[in-house]
Order: C-alpha cells, then sequence, then structure tokens
C-alpha cells in the first residue's frame, strides 16, 4: 500500500514540475505580496463565523486591545480583539473559560500568521451580562462594600430628598406621586441622569459625589423603573456601586422591579424593591404621623393623670396621719424622748467617769508599793561607788579602798572598803536546807 501512495506522489510531483514550473516563472512574488494574496483568500473564502473552544494567554496591553489564544483538545488559533469592541465586554475574560466567539478570518501581515478578529465574544453557558454581574458582586463583597456594619441610618423624617434618575421617566412620576400623597411640604431635589446607555454609570456616580459635596440633602434615593438586565446594567456598574459607598448621606437604592437586584442595591444602606415603595419608607403619611402624634399626646395625658392621682393619694394619707392631726403633741412627745436620752447619757458618764477614777486610785497605790522611797523605809538601802554611775549589782563593780555611798530612808552613810567577800551573803544565809 505504501509503494502505491510513493508511486502516486511521485507521478503528481512530477505532473506539478513539468506543467506549472515554466507558467510560474512568469509571475514571481514576494513574501509581502503572498501574504497579501493568502490574506485576501482567506478573509474572502470564510465569512464572520462563530468559534465555540477555550481561552487562553489573555494579555491586555496599555492599547487596550485584547490578546489570546483559543482551542480545543487538537489545535489553537491565535485571537484579537480590538479596542473598540473590547470596551463592550462586560465581565473578565479568564483563562480557561469556555467561550463563544464571532469574527472573521484574517491575516498578521508581519508574522504571515492567520487569526481570529473577534467581534463578539460570549461565556459559554452563561449569560455575559450575568456573568460580569456575578464576578463585580465577588469582588465588591470581598472588598466589604456589602458590609452591615457600614449601613448608614434611614432618617425618619427629612426635610429634603435629593433624587438621582431620568428627569422623564416613570420613576420620578411614582416618587412624586408618593411624596404628593404623603407628605406635600417635603422639598425634593432631582438631579437629573441618564439611567441607561454608556453615558449612564458616570452621569449617576457623578450626581451622587455632587449631593455630598453640596451637603444640600438628608437621604439620596438612587432610582429608575423595570426593564431588562441590559436595561438596569448601569445600576450594575464598579463606578455607581463605588460612589454609592463612599456617599456620607444616606443612600436608598430603588431599581426595577421587585425581582431585580442590582450591585447597588447590596452597597446601598438600604435596598427598596420600586420606587414607590422607596418614596413610601423615606416619608412617613402625614396622616401616620398625625395618628402617632395624638397617641403620644393620650399616653402622656394618661400618665400625668395617674401620677397626680398617685400624688393626691400619698398628700390625703399624710394629711390623715397622727402627725398631721396633733402636731403639737408630736412635738412634746419627742422633746420628751430627747430630755429622757439626755439623762441617760448624762448617767452613763458619770458611771464612765467613777470607774476610770477608781482604777487610777488602785494604779496610784500599786505604783506607790513598788516606788524605791517605800522599798528604802521598809529597810533596804542603795549602794553606789562614788565617781561612779549607777548602784551596786555585785562584788565586782567594786574594789578594795573605793569610797562609796549608802543611801538609806532617812540619809546617807559614807564608807570606805576594806574587804570585799566573795561568798554570797544569801548563799550563806539563805541556802536551801537551813
Amino acid at each position: 500500500m505504501s509503494d502505491i501512495v510513493d508511486i502516486i506522489s511521485n507521478e503528481q510531483e512530477k505532473e506539478i514540475s513539468e506543467q506549472d514550473t515554466q507558467t510560474s516563472r512568469d509571475r514571481i512574488y514576494t513574501v509581502s505580496e503572498l501574504t497579501t494574496a493568502i490574506k485576501a483568500t482567506l478573509e474572502s473564502q470564510f465569512p464572520p463565523l462563530w468559534v465555540e473552544g477555550e481561552i487562553s494567554n489573555v494579555r491586555k496591553p496599555s492599547s487596550g486591545h485584547l490578546y489570546f489564544t483559543i482551542k480545543d483538545a487538537r489545535t489553537q488559533v491565535q485571537g484579537i480583539m480590538y479596542r473598540s469592541q473590547a470596551s463592550r465586554i462586560r465581565f473578565d475574560l479568564q483563562d480557561g473559560m469556555k467561550i463563544l466567539l464571532f469574527g472573521k478570518i484574517t491575516v498578521y501581515e508581519r508574522s504571515g500568521q492567520y487569526q481570529i478578529m473577534a467581534q463578539i465574544i460570549e461565556p459559554r453557558g452563561v449569560g455575559a451580562l450575568q456573568l460580569a454581574f456575578e464576578q463585580l458582586k465577588k469582588k465588591l463583597a470581598e472588598e466589604g462594600l456589602f458590609d452591615p456594619a457600614h449601613k448608614k441610618k434611614i432618617p425618619i423624617l427629612p426635610d429634603r430628598i435629593g433624587v438621582v434618575t431620568s428627569a422623564t421617566g416613570a420613576a420620578i412620576r411614582d416618587v412624586l406621586n408618593v411624596l404628593n400623597r404623603r407628605f406635600s411640604n417635603i422639598q425634593l431635589i432631582i438631579n437629573p441622569v441618564r439611567v441607561q446607555g454608556d453615558e449612564a454609570p458616570p452621569e449617576i456616580a457623578r450626581a451622587i459625589e455632587d449631593f455630598n459635596q453640596l451637603n444640600l440633602v438628608d437621604v439620596i434615593l438612587v432610582t429608575r423603573g423595570g426593564g431588562s438586565i441590559e436595561d438596569l446594567w448601569a445600576f450594575n456598574t464598579e463606578i455607581v456601586a463605588r460612589s454609592i459607598y463612599n456617599s456620607k448621606i444616606p443612600v436608598i437604592s430603588a431599581v426595577g422591579h421587585e425581582i431585580d437586584w442590582t450591585i447597588s442595591d447590596f452597597v446601598a444602606d438600604l435596598r427598596v424593591p420600586t420606587p414607590s415603595a422607596a418614596a413610601e419608607l423615606v416619608v412617613a403619611s402625614k396622616t401616620e404621623l398625625h395618628n402617632r402624634i395624638n397617641h403620644l399626646h393620650n399616653l402622656l395625658d394618661m400618665r400625668m393623670r395617674n401620677y397626680i392621682d398617685r400624688l393626691r393619694y400619698k398628700m390625703q394619707y399624710l394629711t390623715e396621719s397622727n402627725v398631721f392631726a396633733e402636731p403639737i403633741n408630736r412635738i412634746k412627745q419627742h422633746s420628751q424622748f430627747v430630755d429622757e436620752l439626755e439623762f441617760r447619757l448624762t448617767t452613763a458618764m458619770r458611771q464612765s467617769a467613777d470607774s476610770v477614777k477608781h482604777r487610777l486610785v488602785l494604779l496610784t497605790e500599786k505604783l506607790h508599793a513598788f516606788s524605791p522611797s517605800s522599798s528604802l523605809l521598809r529597810g533596804y538601802s542603795v549602794t553606789s561607788v562614788i565617781g561612779k554611775e549607777g548602784a551596786l549589782k555585785s562584788i565586782s563593780d567594786v574594789s578594795l579602798n573605793d569610797t562609796i555611798k549608802t543611801l538609806l530612808h532617812d540619809g546617807e552613810i559614807i564608807s570606805k572598803v576594806e574587804r570585799v567577800d566573795s561568798q554570797s551573803f544569801i548563799k550563806k544565809n539563805y541556802s536551801s536546807g537551813e
């Protein structure tokens, strides 16, 4: 079988060389001319088409163009999307994402490589806008823009309300109708903006920033009527979300119908399902306020009456008591009780003084009994060496020929030491057994 293939191949090469070699010399192409011819052929033979594959090597340089590779299990093709089309993609292209691409085949002449010039790119299996919504929602949630701790309190009865919406849309008419019906003297300041289209997001963000800079309103209502996800997309953009988050004034988001949820709903201090519901919530009705004031007035009146009744009963009880019935008698009773207390106090003080005096006498007698003069009267004496301080307590305190002085109760004796006996007088005369 391989021999037959080789024979056919050789015959084809022989046929090409014999028939075409001579005629091809009449037109010799440069490389650029050949590339241009191939480009023209490819672009004419392949009309714009849809291609399915996996995207990789996504790059977005400062030019704003998108460069990528689209591939399947067997091969790959380089792709480009110019800035004008790339700026319309709502979601982030990420490596590994399955996509559908609509574009046309072309050739990059500088390298002679064919590529797909994309005009539309959609995620495979989910809508492009839904994917962009989920991507932005995840990003802002991770940054803390939905954190309940950042939510500001909505004022109960604002003096001025700022509204960011279309001046001609149904939303502003709904808001005006509700406010006129509930509280017509509330001041409403409208900052008109476009609420859909590419120009809408920066206008909405700028209107919120204007209200914060001017500080004219107490609360901001960002709203528009219902519509498709494309119609509501301005409220799913990052620039609007960040302007709401950065607002120092409380922001209420009321976009679309009750089933519609936008990124602005998650960031706002309060989400309300419809413009009408937002107007009803932001301003209490005059009737409701009157009813509430009347209720509080009646409650205050009832509590004041009860308090006065309690005071009246207490006063009546006191006036009927013995204190007020016989005031002079109560004063006499207390005066007598004071005299009784004075008598008790005087008696207690006298008894205490007598006790202290008796104890003092006993202590004085005891002190006198043990005084040196009493000891001298009982026959004791005190001897000391003249020229030395202190009384003699031991024979070691005296020497032969010392002049000593003996103190008696009625005078003193001066003598000279002629002998010192080392035997104790007490041991000698009062030893045990004698």
